[in-house]
Order: C-alpha cells, then structure tokens, then sequence
C-alpha cells in the first residue's frame, strides 16, 4: 500500500483509540448524573427534570463515539454462517467488499447529520420538554462520530484490501 494510505490508517485508527477511550468514561459521567437524579428525588424529594435527556444525550454519545473504536478492534456483530470457514484471506476480501456497504450507508448518514445539525444552529432547535435543552451540541457530537465512523470504515477497508493481497498493514 502507498505510504499515504499507511499514514491515513494509522492517523485514523490513532485518533479513533483516543476518542474512543475518553467515550468509555462518559459511562461514569451518565452513571454520576442518574445516581445524582435519584438522591435529589429520594432523599430530597426534588425531582430533576434534565436527568432523563441529559443521560439519553450521554447514553448516545457514549455509544456513537465509541463505535469506531469498536470497529477498530472488531467488535462488530457478523453473521457468521459461512464467513468463519474461510481462509484469512478470503475473509479479508469478504469484508473489504462488504464494508463498501456501511461506507455508503454512513456516506447518506453523514449527510443527513451534516443538514439536521445545520438546522438545529440555525433555527435553535429545542427539545420538546420542560427542560427544552438546545439540541445543536448532541447532534455535532452525532455528526462528528458518524464521520469519525465513517473514516474507520475506509480505514478498515484499506486494511482488508491489504490483508486480501497478502500484504496487511500493520
């Protein structure tokens, strides 16, 4: 593979790692908001009305940007019915044909961030709840993770091509 494509895997799959390891503690940070939330209401008995929404957000942000990270190390679901009777290298073909697929799929899922995202700037968009929380910061994040998504499945396919010519990119 062209020392460019090496460069791209590795700064993609760097960048991935870390992003993907700081998404691993907001599961604290969401675990910190829902335990705050109970003792207000139990012990206090004031109810918080952002807890709901603020640990959605958390809950999407933590899976969205951690879904390139869990590609990077293959914990994707496959199905499995004749893929794992496969030499290494067919497999790798298998999978640079198929991760066209996704690539297209968050290619039209980029796009459809990238507009609503825009929409939620321009006009403030709100959620419709007491709370009423601007909506524009979780869907960055969301378009942000879906490029990031989307930079991991090129990486990944630049991966399999190699692995498929006998020549993995290590």
């Amino acid at each position: 593979m062209p020392k460019a494509i090496r460069l791209f895997v590795r700064y993609v799959d760097a960048v991935n790692y870390w992003v993907g390891r700081f998404a691993m503690y907001l599961f604290f940070v969401l675990g910190g908001v829902l335990i705050y939330a109970t003792l207000s209401r139990v012990l206090a008995g004031i109810p918080v009305n952002w807890a709901l929404e603020m640990s959605q957000f958390l809950l999407s942000a933590y899976y969205l940007l951690g879904g390139a990270y869990s590609m990077q190390l293959n914990g994707h679901v496959r199905m499995d019915l004749l893929y794992a009777n496969l030499p290494p290298r067919k497999r790798a073909m298998t999978d640079a044909i198929t991760i066209l697929f996704v690539i297209f799929y968050l290619a039209v899922l980029l796009a459809g961030g990238v507009s609503a995202t825009d929409y939620a700037i321009t006009y403030q968009q709100r959620n419709y709840s007491s709370w009423a929380p601007l909506l524009w910061p979780i869907k960055v994040v969301m378009t942000i993770a879906i490029f990031l998504m989307l930079l991991q499945a090129i990486s990944t396919f630049f991966k399999d091509v190699a692995e498929a010519r006998g020549k993995p990119i290590v």
